[in-house]
Order: structure tokens, then C-alpha cells, then sequence
């Protein structure tokens, strides 16, 4: 597709306003560094958890991140024969979800920047016969290797918080789409309430860290993990990021009084 298309030109500009800005610095939980420093960081924590990620998902949310992931495929709309990107889709839960929705004539990419990650994902996958129908692919969420206009869907779960920068990101996500295809992303988000987000502030500042160190020996991950979801833009803010990426028809749907939110947006031409 030329380059001169008004996706591509959205996404240029969205990186050239990304190098303008702090640029160079980007938030790793409560701390600012730079973003390669950012992205290194990040990288350690998964390469460290990846080994205990699923386990720890059914410790920290008691279960719930399987409801939570069930309720992200529904609103999808997926159909038999659509093509599905499973972006950060780290050990493959989203992409086994999908598999069933989008039948035999469909395809399913699972994405991971980290390979640590993928690994799991993959040995997931071939487990439940799931391969060679579901392609694993490592890739960066800023710099998609995919074609203009390959999917019908994007899904992302927990891992745009994770994204350095995430106006690059959307705007290559909406690139990537098809007119008429749709991007939703699960993620952690502001819970209601004073009462509620005082209660959720102690769990993961004194109870998630604790957690990680007594089952996956990693204290520190889980207490960056912690603080990534307090720096994350509410529902608002993201679903105005959302937009600014040339998304429309953009909604968010708060699950659990809203410690996660789905976000879903369209790209529509």
C-alpha cells in the first residue's frame, strides 16, 4: 500500500510526535527512564515470570482473568473464516478462545515481543492441537511486521500497559486492520469507589508483591506489574487514545466495578 495512504500517514505522524515529546523517557511503574531502558526492563520482568505466568494469573485474580478473557472474545464479534491478531498474547490463552470462534477457515497470528513468553504459548498451543492453525510470530507492538489491512480483529490483554509508547502502537493496530474490523483490548483499569481502590492499592502494593516472591521468586516483577496499572490511562483517557488513532464508534465496558475494562473501537474506512 502506498505510503502516502491516511493510515500510514497517522502512523508516521504519531511516532514523529512520540520522538518530540519527553520522547526519550516513558514511565517503568512509578519510575522514569528511558524508553530503552523501558523496554529492556520490561523484557527482564517477562523473561522472569514467564515460567509462572499462568499460575500466577489464577492466584492474583482469584480465577476472574478467565471470565475477564472469555467476556474480551464475546465482544469481539468474531465469525467463522475472520483473520485474528492475539497482540502480546504472551502464553496463548486469547488465541485458544479464538480458535473455536473463527473455524477452520480462519487464522489466528499470536504475537509476543518476548520469546520467553511465546515459548510457553507455543508449547500451549501444540499441546491442545492448535498448530500449524495458529501462527505464533514474535513482533513488537510499536512496529508491526504485518501487511495494511490483514485482520479483521485485534485482541490485546494485558499488555498495552506494558507498551512504551501507545499511541505508536494504535496507530500501527489500526493500520493492520481491515475497514469494518475492530480493535479490543483487556486491561487493568481505575476501580469505583474510594473504598474499593483503597482496597485494591493494598492488595497489590503489600499482597501481589508478597505473592510473587513466595511463588514465582520474583518480588520486584509483580510490584512493577503493581505500579504499571496505576500509571495507566483510565477508561477515558484510553478510549481518547483510541480515538486520536483514528478508531471510531469507540466504547469501553468495566468488569469487576472496574479494576479491568475492555475497550473496543472500530475502524470503519
Amino acid at each position: 500500500m502506498p505510503a502516502g495512504r491516511p493510515e500510514r500517514r497517522r502512523e508516521a505522524k504519531a511516532k514523529a510526535m512520540a520522538k518530540r515529546s519527553e520522547t526519550r523517557h516513558a514511565d517503568f511503574g512509578f519510575e522514569r527512564v528511558s524508553e530503552a531502558e523501558k523496554d529492556r526492563r520490561v523484557a527482564g520482568v517477562f523473561d522472569s515470570v514467564a515460567a509462572r505466568y499462568d499460575l500466577m494469573n489464577d492466584l492474583m485474580s482469584f480465577g476472574l482473568h478467565r471470565a475477564w478473557k472469555r467476556f474480551a472474545v464475546a465482544v469481539c464479534g468474531l465469525r467463522p473464516g475472520m483473520r485474528v491478531l492475539d497482540l502480546a498474547g504472551g502464553t496463548g490463552d486469547l488465541s485458544a478462545l479464538v480458535y473455536s470462534e473463527v473455524g477452520a477457515g480462519g487464522r489466528i497470528v499470536l504475537a509476543d515481543i518476548n520469546s520467553s513468553m511465546l515459548v510457553r504459548g507455543r508449547e500451549r498451543l501444540l499441546d491442545r492441537g492448535m498448530l500449524p492453525r495458529v501462527q505464533v510470530a514474535r513482533a513488537d507492538a510499536e512496529r508491526l511486521p504485518f501487511l495494511d489491512r490483514s485482520f479483521d480483529c485485534v485482541i490485546m490483554a494485558f499488555g498495552l500497559r506494558n507498551v512504551t509508547r501507545k499511541e505508536v502502537a494504535l496507530a500501527a493496530i489500526f493500520r493492520t486492520l481491515r475497514p469494518g474490523g475492530r480493535l479490543v483490548v483487556l486491561e487493568f483499569s481505575t476501580a469505583a469507589g474510594r473504598v474499593l481502590r483503597a482496597c485494591y492499592d493494598a492488595y497489590s502494593f503489600k499482597l501481589l508483591p508478597a505473592l510473587g516472591r513466595l511463588v514465582a521468586g520474583d518480588e520486584g516483577s509483580y510490584r512493577y506489574l503493581a505500579e504499571s496499572i496505576r500509571m495507566h490511562p483510565d477508561q477515558s483517557m484510553l478510549r481518547e487514545m483510541f480515538e486520536a488513532a483514528g478508531f471510531e464508534r469507540c466504547t469501553f465496558f468495566n468488569l469487576t466495578s472496574g479494576v479491568v475494562a475492555v475497550h473496543r473501537g472500530y475502524r470503519l474506512r
